[in-house]
């Protein structure tokens, strides 16, 4: 197919670049997020695990590993996996606990897709990843 612009193909990875920093700082947004509301969340009792401030605290490092992964380039298609799965992880427990579990499901959904996309198509531009 015939691209409308095809004096701008180049800036391809630079394309891949925004996504992976649109989805590290919708992490890290959750991370500030639950770092705010901790003491409010930690009462939140969860099927297994239970409740107790040790998940609202590990959910916030998690989230803050991958966001900073995917900002700095930094083993980012293991880092897009990671939100993969949590992106999954937030879609599928919203309606349960939307307190905790903040973002829409539509943006779950696109911040699954997002990741999904990094996963396949790599880091993009001004990446610390080196392919192997």
């Amino acid at each position: 197919m015939l691209s409308l612009f095809p004096q701008i193909l180049y800036l391809a990875p630079l394309g891949i670049t925004l996504l992976r920093i649109a989805a590290g700082l919708t992490f890290l947004s959750l991370a500030y997020f639950h770092v705010m509301r901790s003491r409010e969340l930690s009462t939140i009792r969860f099927p297994v695990v239970g409740s107790g401030a040790w998940i609202v605290w590990l959910a916030i490092i998690f989230e803050t590993l991958i966001g900073v992964a995917l900002v700095l380039g930094i083993y980012a298609q293991l880092a897009a996996l990671l939100g993969a799965v949590a992106a999954i992880k937030l879609l599928i427990w919203r309606k349960r606990y939307p307190q905790f579990f903040t973002l829409t499901r539509h943006t779950s959904a696109l911040l699954l897709v997002i990741c999904l996309c990094l996963v396949v198509s790599g880091a993009g531009a001004y990446a610390f990843d080196l392919p192997l």
